[in-house]
């Protein structure tokens, strides 16, 4: 279902990197207010019964404001493989590749904000202003766990700085309006409204992985990738990360991150170069109707401990296993992926206070969080990779695929499958058949496809099953094959047979 938005790949020239600058002391994110912010007509009447052409003029003040804030990425990172690739690169099939994305200026002295994925593993990073001043980027620090990274350029004259919002005042039903880049169109700006916040999708592929998405119907495409999401007041309220399709394009469910949680790992990027994040140390399931009845609880709510971890802080501030977390510094919590975002916005040293629900009575305790460097930070990470085991994704390519769920493409020389929801996950693809068999010397081995692919278009036509599959290699003669690896990188295939 989820699909992260780096999607679009094109031929290129290999560039070296740059080194990453030494530690920044102090950086101010955000423009002051009244530099990036935007005023709401006065009127006598609720803001609920403006008329249609105030709210158009908000819009346009917005979008003027923001827009210049938002940049343009291009990415250059290395391929490899027997791909189409290799008329870009070496003989022996060795090359490179270019993704596009957006990012944010939160910094009048260069840091952008963009995606982990858009920037993960880039030879050379170019970045292009509004107003059309380029530069190249290097990168200061990436946290996979939230799926964002800051980059910096070092322009010779002021950059535009956006406003930051406040997460906490989102709400559901609110005008928003995404910008970004989506296929190669500069400074595209859509509007939307809030659908929901605090959603987990399961996008990010990281053990300790934060979620707690703003959900938007504002268009948001292949592109946005670190693009803005924005208020009617120009503030930064969420970076755009992730969209849900059958497509690959927008179908109304896109995903941003909260601008709390990027304030807070963003600061940490710039200046420590990584993400220094505190710790309770607890494995937690969400509570249900039975279990908070069993708890003599009076209606759902909070988090179970289903373990506190001994040595670690949770347990050495007096917590048990057995415990229902009920709120963290006065924020109610409901689900898991809450208690992990709420967790995510402090760091090593810090006390917070937390109420626990525990045999029949409210209790509260302060916590002293623990950084990665505790002692049974380790043994902990290894019980909840004991824990995700139980459910493991296939090991791709190697993952077994039923032979009863294969089919068999003989004129092709190729075997496969239609996805089922492991190999979604995996790939974080939506559509799309899975490689399971390649015959030797067949027209895809010659081709240069291995097992463990999967084939997303032919001739740029989705591929959803099997059966679109067949119909669209029915009488062909000439294809053009685009599949994913299993490390996500895009690549096509041309073949050719004889006439049938």
């Amino acid at each position: 279902m989820m699909g992260i938005l780096l999607t679009m790949w094109f031929g290129g020239t290999g560039m070296s990197g740059t080194a990453r600058p030494g530690v920044v002391e102090r950086v101010e994110l955000g423009s002051a207010p009244g530099s990036g912010y935007v005023a709401v007509p006065e009127s006598d009447i609720p803001l609920a019964y403006l008329d249609a052409l105030s709210l158009n003029e908000v819009f346009k003040d917005v979008s003027s404001r923001v827009t210049p804030t938002v940049v343009f990425i291009q990415v250059v990172s290395g391929v490899t493989g027997n791909s189409i690739f290799r008329q870009f690169g070496s003989e022996n099939g060795r090359g490179s590749s270019q993704s596009l994305g957006s990012g944010v200026i939160i910094d009048d002295n260069g840091y952008i904000v963009t995606n982990n994925h858009v920037v993960e593993g880039a030879n050379s990073i170019f970045v292009t202003l509004g107003d059309k001043r380029e530069f190249e980027a290097r990168v200061i620090g990436r946290d996979p766990t939230t799926d964002l990274a800051v980059i910096k350029i070092d322009p010779e004259s002021p950059v535009p700085v956006i406003a930051l919002g406040d997460a906490n005042s989102v709400e559901v039903g609110e005008w928003v309006l995404a910008v970004g880049n989506p296929f190669r169109l500069t400074s595209t700006v859509t509007a939307g409204i809030v659908s929901a916040i605090g959603r987990q999708v399961d996008v990010i592929d990281n053990q300790l992985g934060i979620e707690s998405f703003i959900q938007t119907d504002a268009a948001i495409n292949p592109g946005n990738s670190g693009g803005a999401l924005v208020n009617l007041r120009g503030e930064l309220v969420g970076i755009a990360t992730a969209i849900a399709t059958e497509s690959g394009s927008y179908e109304g469910y896109g995903f941003a991150v909260p601008v709390d949680l990027m304030e807070r790992v963003v600061r940490d990027l710039i200046r420590f170069g990584e993400v220094r994040r505190g710790y309770l140390g607890v494995s937690i399931t969400p509570m249900d109707a039975a279990r908070a009845e069993a708890l003599g609880l009076s209606e759902v709510q909070g988090v179970y401990l289903q373990d506190v971890h001994r040595g670690l802080a949770g347990e050495l501030s007096g917590l048990r296993s057995g415990d229902v977390l009920l709120t963290i510094d006065g924020r109610s919590m409901t689900e898991p992926n809450e208690l992990q975002s709420a967790i995510a916005l402090f760091s090593p040293g810090d006390v917070v206070p937390v109420e626990i629900w525990r045999n029949g009575q409210v209790r509260d305790f302060d916590v002293t969080l623990k950084g990665r460097e505790s002692p049974g930070y380790e043994n902990w990470l290894s019980d909840l990779g004991r824990q995700n085991q139980l459910n493991p994704l296939p090991s791709l390519p190697d993952s077994e695929i039923p032979d009863e769920s294969t089919v068999q493409f003989e004129e092709w020389g190729v075997g496969l499958a239609d996805l089922d929801g492991r190999l979604r996950r995996q790939y974080q693809l939506m559509h799309g058949v899975f490689v399971a068999v390649v015959t030797k010397d067949g027209l895809f081995d010659q081709a240069g496809i291995s097992r463990g692919m999967i084939i997303t278009h032919v001739d740029d036509t989705p591929v959803f099953n099997i059966d679109a599959m067949r119909a669209q290699l029915k009488d062909q003669t000439t294809v053009l094959i685009q599949a994913q690896r299993s490390d996500r990188t895009i690549v096509f295939f041309e073949i050719e047979r004889e006439t049938p």
